[in-house]
């Protein structure tokens, strides 16, 4: 098998692997996973991520035939984030899956990725279990919602973890900047600020351009930092993809 950086060729296979794998790993229903794919995979949002120099699309070609793909973005602060390693059901349960994984750290690397984390549904079984056996730790859990259903992401990420950090707000309340999560923004990333220090109250971003909270979103998902512009936009799950 050999992993290699997608190319516009590559879009119907792509499409199709990332049907049969969510159909097969994910309680998301046809409509779901039909508006998914065609938001995120057809021919001109393809072209734009193989144009996106922080983003890395490598698929697993086993002599002509794609049995997988991992998308993955390089942020700011040099952590890579692996949105997705799908793996065609058919070919799963002989290596493709931790080959696909770890060439593609190897090419976060070369870009630049100090460190990485990733992220699965809860509901996905083998993957959580994968990124376990792969030595990765869970640093956090969040709702999120996918065609009105509400469901439960997992944030994974390497042994070695930032923390949170307390912070105050100008109203003088205590709120907490998780470093080991983030969101991908235009200019620098956004983290993740819980309003406790167990992180299951959600208080906004961090915008680490700046150094300044920032927790106005609108109604597609889309926070913009009011101090430095740097803007915030959907990366895949949320309600404005589908």
């Amino acid at each position: 098998m050999n992993v290699r950086p997608a190319s516009p060729a590559d879009g119907p296979a792509i499409r199709d692997v990332a049907r049969r794998s969510l159909q097969a790993s994910y309680s998301l229903g046809p409509q779901a996973i039909t508006s998914a794919i065609e938001e995120w995979y057809d021919e001109e949002q393809l072209e734009a991520t193989l144009a996106d120099g922080d983003r890395l699309l490598l698929v697993a070609d086993d002599d002509g035939q794609i049995v997988g793909f991992s998308e993955s973005v390089l942020a700011a602060d040099n952590t890579g984030t692996l949105l997705w390693l799908h793996v065609d059901p058919a070919h799963r349960g002989v290596g493709n899956a931790a080959s696909l994984f770890e060439r593609t750290r190897e090419q976060l690397r070369e870009l630049g990725a100090a460190y990485l984390q990733g992220r699965v549904l809860d509901d996905n079984v083998d993957g959580n279990t994968f990124y376990e056996e792969q030595g990765f730790e869970r640093a956090g859990s969040e709702e999120i919602d996918i065609a009105g259903h509400t469901y439960v992401e997992n944030l994974y990420t390497e042994s070695e973890r930032w923390g949170r950090e307390p912070m105050e707000t100008d109203e003088g309340r205590t709120v907490y900047v998780d470093h080991d999560n983030h969101e991908r923004g235009s200019i620098a990333p956004f983290h993740v600020v819980y309003g406790g220090e167990d992180a299951e109250d959600r208080y906004g971003y961090f915008c680490s351009n700046c150094n300044t909270l920032a927790n106005a979103m609108d109604s597609m998902g889309r926070i913009e930092c009011d101090s430095c512009g740097n803007v915030r936009k959907p990366l895949r799950w949320d309600a404005a993809y589908l």
